[in-house]
């Protein structure tokens, strides 16, 4: 697993010497300043046990709600647009473990192309964030063991125009109407919600792609979204519509999946172990830590999206929304017994039992002898580690 350190210096970077607040200047001629870090302790050194440089597959551009992940980053950091990546030092508290990070984007990033099977391809990635459902759903074909979620639950919404539909309060009172539902195609939870009765097959439209034209056209639709999004950048950044949407939590009608959860592939759990046994808690402190403060890490995110035209915009606003959001509305939570970034192994049971017959009424069979312990793992997280 050791390997030797290199710092991949792409452009020409400007570092401030404060985490959090390091920023990258490109386009200058003037060299690069060197940055210096103060090393972690022995407790959290990665260099003897992790790779040189840790990779991470992230579902989408850089975002708030991987704010646990952008923690890591330390000073000096560089973008690179080529491979829509960003490279740093790792960092614990602000101190050096001795390795790098790359943090990927996904999405278009990777074709569309699921992060399960970026893990099983892409030799530099050693962890991929899956929404628990994907990782469920990949199970027969490309397992993965998620380590520790980034979320309690999953942001997930449908959407409505309050205008329009001024008597709708939660998700459920959706599907007592025949009004047209528009979600993206790789989304689960709508069947799920067909299957509970919540929704019926012929309201689902699964064109959606993310842009906000269908529903500014036709308000009278319900349309999936994240919470910590869409109802900021409609009401704030979206000219064409400029005012509020009403929605519902998926979650809240008992769609309780673990959202964003940091997953390794199930074939290298053995060969990673000496790295995730530190790693982990250190991305477990991360997101307590960002929920405490995540100022400093929303600028990070915000500078790394600036860096790359092809991204959509991504703003300070938007970012400290999401923040606020998150923890208000108990997404980025500790769990039910106190400890954060840990799985409560009934409700990880329950969501397997949920999601296989689901999962097989479109084709995919997830294996009869497969349970929630082998794809939902608390080997690797400190219990101890808590939001105060």
């Amino acid at each position: 697993m050791k390997a030797q350190r290199t710092r991949r210096i792409g452009v020409t970077v400007v570092a401030l010497t404060t985490l959090g607040l390091s920023a990258c200047a490109y386009g200058s001629d003037e060299a690069a300043e060197s940055v210096s870090i103060e090393p972690a302790a022995a407790a959290q050194s990665l260099a003897d046990v992790c790779p040189a440089n840790v990779g991470v597959q992230l579902q989408w551009q850089p975002q708030s709600d991987m704010g646990g992940l952008f923690g890591l980053l330390g000073p000096g950091y560089v973008v690179d647009t080529d491979d829509k990546s960003v490279t740093g030092p790792l960092v614990a508290g602000g101190k050096d473990t001795g390795v790098d990070i790359t943090l990927k984007s996904g999405g278009p990033a990777i074709g569309f192309q699921s992060v399960t099977s970026q893990l099983y391809v892409d030799d530099s990635v050693m962890l991929g964030v899956v929404h628990g459902d994907q990782l469920v759903s990949a199970a027969a074909d490309q397992p993965v063991v998620g380590v520790t979620p980034l979320l309690k639950y999953s942001p997930a919404i449908l959407m409505w125009d309050p205008a329009t539909h001024p008597e709708w309060k939660s998700v459920g009172d959706v599907g007592t109407t025949d009004a047209t539902v528009v979600v993206s195609k790789d989304q689960i939870f709508p069947q799920w919600m067909v299957a509970k009765g919540l929704l019926k097959q012929s309201q689902l439209d699964t064109s959606y792609d993310g842009a906000p034209s269908r529903f500014v056209g036709d308000p009278a639709i319900a349309q999936q979204g994240f919470a910590n999004s869409e109802p900021y950048t409609y009401a704030e950044e979206t000219p064409a519509w400029d005012k509020p949407v009403s929605y519902g939590l998926v979650k809240d009608a008992g769609y309780d999946i673990y959202a964003s959860n940091v997953s390794v592939r199930a074939d290298k759990v053995a060969e990673y172990s000496p790295c995730l046994d530190k790693l982990v808690p250190i991305i477990q402190q991360s997101g307590v830590d960002y929920i405490g403060s995540p100022e400093a890490t929303n600028k990070v995110i915000v500078d790394v999206v600036s860096q790359d035209q092809t991204y959509s915009p991504y703003s300070e606003g938007e970012a400290a929304f999401s923040a606020n959001l998150l923890k208000d509305k108990g997404l980025l939570a500790n769990e039910d017994n106190g400890s954060f970034g840990v799985y409560d192994e009934a409700r990880t049971q329950r969501n397997v039992d949920d999601l296989r017959p689901v999962l097989a009424a479109g084709g995919n069979q997830v294996p009869d002898a497969m349970t929630a312990e082998q794809l939902f793992t608390n080997q690797f997280t400190d219990p101890s580690i808590t939001i105060p």
